[in-house]
């Protein structure tokens, strides 16, 4: 079932054309709500919003808001072209322009295989800013494009971290897929997705990763991050160098995530059918043991030890402040280097590794 409940807007914090905070009173009290225009249409001060509040109810962390499902008196009308329903047989489904069906203009000229184009793969949302950072950093005349799957939020107007990396010029463009929705185009699938990166939007290099949030059961197959393992078998099939990003950490408290994660590990040592090259970062003396003993389930893999500092100093510079599980660059720099590596990988074009 769903939690919902009636607010009324006092404020509108934030306006982007996909994405709308919102302040509310509800229930005595003021929350904040997000609005998605092309679902809903404009919220303004004064309107009474029909709440989803089941996340907050529950106490979540990522995507523990209060959503907007309806603005009273507000019409809606479908716009646009396309026939690719997403969210598909809900009441919220919506229909994009796919950018392999008829009525696009890129069908035509999508390509047939990648050719080698770099594919970094990460598992959590926030590895792919290190990732763009590094790419542009050691490669800033070369385009990065960011393919959003469906494993996290599904519009990709609820990152915060992808407008930033717009604004800052460290993306140059962004496909969504399956009923992950918002990109500059849309796909039905990574497949697809990766084949129009390279043909509509020229990219260089990809960066592969789900939106803001993850599922984890603390099991060993039971994460939503393991798509990474068909994300970069689905590289390999279409003739690209898939990339993987490492999840490091020697900062969480959780023993199953310190050095290598146990995520990692199960993708690369038991999920993953195809060869890929595993960017890690160079690690401090006291851990470098142990995280070698961890990095034997890379053993069917090509390792690479790449420095991906410059990416880090450029988001420092920009002053993005990527965070993940609650912690910074500073306070988790394995975590964020590991990903950094995987962007100057990429950013190398694997002309020169090792």
């Amino acid at each position: 079932m769903i939690d919902t409940a009636w607010a009324l807007v006092q404020d509108v914090k934030k306006r982007y054309p996909d994405l709308e905070e919102l302040t509310v009173a509800l229930g005595g009290s003021v929350a904040t709500a997000i609005n998605y225009p092309a679902w809903t249409g404009p919220a303004h001060p004064g309107d009474r919003v029909l709440l989803n509040v089941t996340a907050v109810r529950l106490g979540l962390g990522t995507g523990g808001v209060h959503f907007v499902m309806h603005i009273k008196g507000v019409p809606t009308q479908s716009q646009g072209p396309g026939h690719l329903m997403k969210l598909r047989y809900t009441p919220w489904q919506i229909r994009t322009l796919a950018v392999d069906e008829d009525d696009s203009p890129h069908r035509n000229g999508m390509a047939a295989g990648l050719d080698g184009l770099p594919v970094v793969v990460c598992e959590l949302h926030s590895q792919m800013g290190a990732v763009a950072a590094a790419f542009r950093a050691l490669a800033p005349r070369s385009r990065l494009v960011y393919v959003m799957t469906d494993g996290g939020a599904l519009p990709l107007g609820f990152s915060n971290l992808v407008r930033q990396l717009r604004v800052a010029g460290l993306l140059d463009g962004t496909i969504t897929i399956g009923h992950a929705f918002g990109g500059d185009l849309e796909a039905v699938n990574l497949h697809s997705a990766l084949l129009a990166a390279r043909s509509a939007l020229r990219a260089d290099a990809c960066v592969v990763a789900m939106g803001p949030g993850v599922v984890g059961m603390g099991s060993r197959f039971g994460f939503s991050g393991l798509e990474q393992a068909a994300n970069l078998d689905a590289a390999n099939v279409l003739g690209g160098q898939p990339v993987a990003v490492v999840r490091m950490s020697v900062a969480d408290k959780r023993a199953r995530h310190r050095g290598i994660s146990h995520h990692s590990q199960t993708v690369l040592g038991q999920a993953t059918l195809s060869q890929v090259i595993v960017a890690v970062p160079p690690v401090p003396e006291e851990w470098h043991q142990s995280i070698c003993e961890q990095l034997r389930m890379c053993s069917n893999h090509r390792l690479v030890v790449t420095d991906g500092g410059a990416g880090l100093k450029l988001l420092a510079a920009k002053n993005i402040n990527l965070r993940s599980m609650g912690r910074s660059p500073d306070q988790d720099p394995l975590f964020f280097a590991a990903a950094a590596a995987g962007g100057a990988v990429a950013a190398g074009l694997l002309a020169d590794i090792p």
